[in-house]
């Protein structure tokens, strides 16, 4: 087990690079009027990308996750760069975060963090046919790339590091996906 980097300082941002907070008035069609608060990214969406080495094998990675403090087991993902589609962002993704690419993709669904509190929302892709291809991304350190059997998954989800929601809604879209079980509406 890695050793977890060690905090410095904390502090209070109103605005940051990432995310910004808005206040949103609402009248519903009642009559009754409210004031949201939403946190608003500031970017242009973002990918997570299901990786299937073979017709069973999901590639996982472990990553430090700073607002929960530890490292967590889950799927590569990102954020989209300016004119990026979401297949060219989880390929970028990929190469960067597991060494491979995909000859295949396919976006599945959209997933968003919380609806009630943020404007975010990713792209699930499947990657399929991967071929060995290496990026330099912007992560701090290695991730560890972790194979696990999609067979497996219902053991995947008593493990205390794999707590991510997207992660493991995107893995049973995947699997259901596979299993000729699913399909956008």
């Amino acid at each position: 087990m890695r050793k977890l980097p060690i905090i410095h300082a904390t502090r209070d941002v109103t605005d940051s690079h990432f995310l910004h907070v808005e206040q949103v008035d609402l009248e519903f069609s009642n009559g009754e009027r409210r004031t949201y608060e939403r946190l608003k990214g500031s970017g242009l969406g973002a990918v997570i990308i299901v990786p299937m080495l073979d017709d069973e094998t999901v590639l996982l990675v472990r990553e430090y996750g700073g607002g929960v403090g530890r490292y967590e087991l889950g799927l590569p993902k990102g954020r989209l760069d300016q004119d990026e589609t979401a297949e060219q962002g989880a390929e970028r993704e990929l190469k960067e975060e597991i060494g491979y690419g995909a000859h295949k993709l396919k976006i599945l669904h959209n997933l968003s963090l919380s609806p009630s509190y943020m404007t975010h929302m990713a792209h699930v892709v499947l990657a399929q046919d991967l071929y060995p291809e290496k990026l330099v991304g912007d992560e701090p350190e290695e991730l560890e790339v972790v194979r696990w059997k999609m067979s497996e998954l219902h053991t995947l989800l008593g493990r205390d590091d794999v707590t991510e929601g997207r992660s493991i809604a995107a893995l049973f879209m995947a699997r259901e996906y596979l299993a000729g079980r699913f399909r956008k509406s």
